[in-house]
Formats: structure tokens, sequence, C-alpha cells
């Protein structure tokens, strides 16, 4: 399960911002996730809790918000919102899509107390 050393990094992230933005707890973390990140949502909400206590973000609120996938057929130059990597255009057929987003894993949003 990554996801446990993603909250660890998240976590350590979150530290270090603290010193350098000179903010003393972190009260809502927001991530945005796209459908191809590898990541699973429920793993994270599991593991956040427990790796946050101790940190700056030990009663912060975890949210997250799911980005859309978009891509374009280099064949026909549709665009569209794949469900896979692997699926095919669905305006000429082709294969081969080039992803443009959905692979996202980010700290979107924080809200912290000075």
């Amino acid at each position: 399960m990554h996801e446990l050393s993603l909250m660890e990094s998240l976590r350590d992230i979150l530290e270090a911002e603290a010193v350098s933005q000179q903010f003393e707890a972190v009260q809502v973390v927001e991530l945005t996730l796209g459908p191809f990140s590898h990541v699973e949502a429920e793993a994270l909400r599991f593991c956040f809790d427990s790796v946050m206590r101790g940190s700056v973000a030990e009663n912060a609120e975890l949210r997250i918000q799911w980005q859309v996938a978009a891509a374009e057929c280099p064949a026909c130059g549709h665009r569209c919102s794949p469900q896979t990597r692997y699926d095919p255009c669905p305006a000429c057929g082709a294969f081969g899509l080039r992803i443009e987003s959905g692979d996202e894993l980010m700290i979107s949003h924080l809200e912290v107390t000075p």
C-alpha cells in the first residue's frame, strides 16, 4: 500500500511548510487526484489520521477532489475524457491518445492557523 508512504510524504511537506510559511496548524488539506494517479482515495483516508498524529495536521480534515482525465487524439485532434489510458479515440477509433491530465496527485488547497 503506497498510500501510507504518500501520507508520510504529505506530513513531511506540511511540517516543512509550517516552518517556512510560519503557521502553527493545518485545519484542512485538500488533495486533487486524477483517475490515472494509481491512488485509492479510501486508503488515503484510512492512513491520514494515524500518519498526521503528532504533526501540524493532527486535527486536520482531509478533502479529496477528483480531476477529470483529458486527452487529445493525435490522428484526428478530437479532445475527450478517457476512462482508461488505453481507450481508443471515440471519434475515429485510433489508439494512442495523448493524455493531458488525469494522473494528478497534488495538494490543491490548505487552510492553516497562523
